[in-house]
């Protein structure tokens, strides 16, 4: 179990704007992900925990170890923090071999065991095969398995990776998120892993925590806040959402019910609790919420007529951009059967509408 406190401001210069982290959270066992935007901190709270950053204020407490205290000034030095970090650039010496890269992070283990530990590493991450050649003269997915292996020969009581599937092509990124699956169930290493792909959080992640400007925004399974983000802030943090501007008209508790304004239309939608008649809102639905449809005569219930501005080719879908700023994901398929549409209906369903 992880537990940080960390306070570290940097001041504004000539040429620089001023940043300050603070921010406390736990992380047990498993994958907790740090997600947010570019400068947010996820990298300053990793280089914070890994002891390249002494914070000015905060406690780090790793199991019963205490690695950082602002109070009683403890810090200690990274090589006794027993952590272990994968860095964005995997940070391999470029002179060793794989396995003398692996050598080298064992050498305070005895001899024999150094070398037993070495060999079950290579063959773990199915490296034998190349340990003879150097970083250059590998593929990137063995670079980055030889990073995340070099992390863990020391046994570390935590896993840091900074951005690890960054630059990988389709097929290394999922053979990364096998890597990194394989090493949650083997080693059972708790891991705190920065990335700024929503997809990644989903693919690896146990719980979350969302960053901007220094501070956590938000924090929980990765489902949990897809479905519920605290708010606007959030839901423009995660880029999964249409955020559209709306007035409440009516509220009904006991038939959990509501009527929004949506600019010239009104909507069914859900009852929401703490909310007023005539709140200005933002709406908050996820594009493949929404069902599009030819139109053909007058809408339906929640139903609206819009433009389509632009079809945009994703693999498995496609994502409609209509007048307004809307936009809805369909399968291809569908798309293929209604692509000559005249006009097109946007159906907002109000069990999926959302106020922020």
């Amino acid at each position: 179990m992880l537990q940080a406190r960390l306070r570290k401001t940097f001041p504004q210069g000539p040429d620089s704007a001023g940043f300050s982290l603070d921010l406390e959270f736990q992380a047990a066992a498993g994958v907790t992900v740090l997600f947010g935007p570019s400068g947010s901190g996820k990298t300053l709270v990793l280089d914070a925990i890994a002891g390249f950053v002494r914070p000015e204020e905060g406690r780090i407490l790793l199991d019963d170890d205490l690695l950082f205290d602002g109070a009683t000034q403890v810090h200690l030095p990274p090589q006794a923090r027993n952590c272990g970090y994968v860095f964005q650039n995997y940070a391999l010496f470029p002179h060793m071999t794989l396995r003398e890269n692996l050598m080298f992070a064992a050498e305070r283990r005895p001899r024999l065991e150094r070398h037993r530990r070495v060999n079950e590493m290579l063959e773990t991450f199915r490296l034998a095969d190349a340990a003879g050649r150097r970083p250059h003269e590998v593929s990137g997915g063995q670079r980055q398995r030889c990073s995340i292996a070099r992390a863990l020969i020391v046994a570390p009581k935590l896993l840091l990776l900074d951005e690890p599937a960054q630059g990988l092509d389709a097929p290394l990124r999922a053979e990364f998120y096998e890597v990194l699956r394989q090493v949650r169930a083997d080693f059972k290493t708790p891991m705190l892993l920065v990335t700024h792909d929503l997809d990644e959080c989903f693919e690896l992640g146990e719980e979350m925590l969302i960053l901007r400007e220094g501070k956590i925004v938000q924090s929980g399974p990765p489902r949990n806040i897809l479905d519920q983000p605290a708010n606007i802030e959030v839901a423009r943090l995660l880029g999964a959402f249409n955020l559209i501007p709306c007035e409440i008209r009516a509220l009904d508790p006991g038939r959990n019910t509501s009527k929004v304004q949506m600019g010239e239309f009104e909507l069914d939608g859900p009852y929401f609790p703490g909310r007023l008649k005539g709140d200005r809102v933002t709406m908050c639905v996820r594009p493949e919420q929404l069902v599009v449809s030819p139109r053909l005569g007058r809408p339906g219930p929640n139903q609206i007529p819009a433009e389509l501005k632009r079809a945009v080719e994703k693999p498995q879908w496609m994502r409609l951009e209509f007048e307004g700023g809307i936009v809805a994901e369909i399968g291809r398929a569908e798309f293929e059967r209604q692509r000559d549409n005249k006009g097109w209906l946007i159906e907002f369903q109000p069990s999926t509408l959302r106020v922020l």
